[in-house]
């Protein structure tokens, strides 16, 4: 059983059944159904059309389900509309299911579940393995948010993909890269990796969508994940970014981020997007930590401070300013910002640590231990605050 073609197809089928008339929620459920059956039956008997089996046997299903529902009377006329099996028009829905998934009256959280599920094609299982939550959970939450996206006033007219040169819509395209960037930000947990996953929805969304800011998502996305090799030490432990191995880096991601980045940058219409994947690409174009162009990356910064206002982003601000100027220029950056922004204390402590001062840096490390939101990163402060601590006592 090939699990990437059922994948693949996974987000063309359920696009056609909500532009037959079938709400979101339905159709996602005949999908999942014909995906099951494809599972038994394809390995002894696959079809030449694997597209248009799936279309026929989801539609079949929906019908089978609206005839058992008396309450859905309504759509009684699709029921005598069957279409005859046969190819498949081919017309890409997926960017429907997109807008659909980023549906505003949804949480962050739920809109990545359910795009996993309707565009990446995982399972519930997969899903809730990757977030390492129970699966009957994971089933509630995205079940919410089918239900969310198939209620009063979210019709498949008013979602169906807009003509290519109507499409630039920065704020529908701003809530779909949204979810994308949450998504890739899960990481790597479970048995599902999200962050390459994100790569891959990603990359689908910029061939149908024609936004400087959509390439400014995927260049960044294959910028961060060309260091993933690089992050960790062999008994998972986190390595830094200056002391990483350079040389493991993925130096064929890194140049098609660069091209892409550059390509969506010459157009002149910056977002923040873009902005990030251009201090990314400086930190992968340094040959070393020492050669970091810091002065560049605090000029990035300002950019995209500017753009979003962000606590988090004049955080990391703060550490570029403290490379580019000193430690002492990076406090001054710091103590304008609030110490509940997350890891402010992990910043101070390194910038104090840069000053000289290792006592109020050893505190401030086991401060962000407390504080961290992931075990590797609290097992790496709680290192740094031991090694600081031990180098007191010499």
């Amino acid at each position: 059983m090939n699990e990437a073609l059922l994948r693949s197809l996974t987000p063309s089928v359920l696009g056609i059944l909500v532009r037959r008339g079938a709400d979101f929620a339905a159709a996602e459920d005949a999908v999942q159904d014909a995906l099951v059956e494809a599972v038994r039956v394809w390995p002894a008997d696959p079809p030449r059309d694997p597209k248009g089996w799936l279309v026929t046997v989801a539609w079949r299903r929906f019908l089978d389900a609206t005839r058992a529902d008396a309450a859905r009377r309504r759509r009684e006329d699709l029921v005598d509309e069957e279409p005859a099996p046969g190819p498949v028009p081919a017309v890409d829905d997926t960017l429907q299911l997109y807008f659909l998934c980023a549906h505003p009256s949804l949480t962050p959280s739920s809109a990545v579940a359910l795009t996993l599920r309707a565009v990446g094609g995982l399972t519930t299982r997969q899903i809730a393995r990757a977030y390492l939550v129970p699966e009957a959970g994971m089933a509630q939450r995205i079940s919410r948010a089918k239900r969310t996206v198939s209620g009063p006033g979210v019709s498949p007219a008013r979602t169906k993909p807009r003509a290519r040169g109507r499409l630039d819509r920065p704020g529908d395209v701003a809530t779909v890269l949204r979810v994308l960037y949450l998504v890739f930000n899960e990481g790597y947990s479970g048995d599902i990796d999200l962050a390459a996953e994100a790569i891959r929805l990603t990359r689908q969304l910029a061939a149908a969508v024609d936004h400087p800011e959509v390439a400014g998502l995927l260049a960044l996305m294959l910028l961060h994940h060309a260091r993933r090799a690089a992050r960790t030490a062999p008994d998972g432990s986190l390595v830094p970014l200056a002391e990483q191995d350079r040389g493991r880096w993925d130096t064929g991601s890194i140049a098609e981020g660069v091209e892409i980045l550059q390509a969506a940058l010459a157009r002149d219409r910056l977002g923040e997007f873009q902005a990030q994947a251009a201090i990314a690409a400086l930190h992968a174009d340094a040959p070393t930590a020492k050669e970091t162009d810091w002065v560049q990356i605090v000029e990035w910064y300002d950019e995209l401070a500017r753009l979003t206002d962000s606590p988090v982003v004049r955080l990391n601000r703060a550490v570029a300013v403290g490379e580019a100027d000193g430690p002492r220029a990076g406090l001054a950056a710091l103590a304008a910002l609030n110490d509940s922004v997350p890891r402010h204390a992990a910043v101070a402590a390194y910038l104090h640590e840069r000053d000289g001062d290792l006592a109020t840096a050893a505190r401030l490390y086991a401060e962000a231990a407390r504080k961290a939101s992931n075990l590797a990163e609290r097992d790496h402060l709680t290192r740094q605050a031991a090694r600081l601590n031990a180098r007191g006592r010499r």
